[in-house]
């Protein structure tokens, strides 16, 4: 493996993830353009819009996980060197990530324009 080449890497996800691999793809660039909408929009982050999607972050990331062990036919107790447990570590923080901006842009999306929630009032 002396080339870097970014098609052996789509080739490699491809073939661990089949034919889910294309809406994870498509879903992932419509939450990035629909941050971007919401953020462009706003002009700022919404400090409890986000607080929220962070907590649903938390989940999705345990999500991602469930789902890496679900796929491989694996358990916690069958992972066995540090890669492992760094990947899965990985996975979590990409599933954990992916969620929070997908929570924040759909509820960006989906608030009222003019009105800010605080909390308490």
């Amino acid at each position: 493996m002396q080339d870097f080449e970014i098609w052996m890497f789509i080739a490699v996800f491809q073939e661990m993830l089949g034919w889910a691999i294309w809406p994870i793809a498509a879903l992932c660039v419509a939450a990035t353009l629909a941050l971007g909408m919401v953020l462009l929009r706003d002009r700022r982050l919404v400090a409890p819009r986000l607080l929220r999607a962070e907590l649903l972050g938390l989940l999705g990331g345990l999500a991602a996980v469930a789902a890496m062990f679900a796929i491989t036919s694996s358990w916690p107790g069958d992972m066995g060197g540090p890669i492992d447990w760094l990947l899965a570590i990985g996975i979590f923080v990409a599933g954990g990530l992916g969620t929070a901006i997908a929570a924040y842009a759909v509820a960006g999306l989906f608030a009222r324009r003019g009105t800010v929630t605080t909390p308490g009032v």
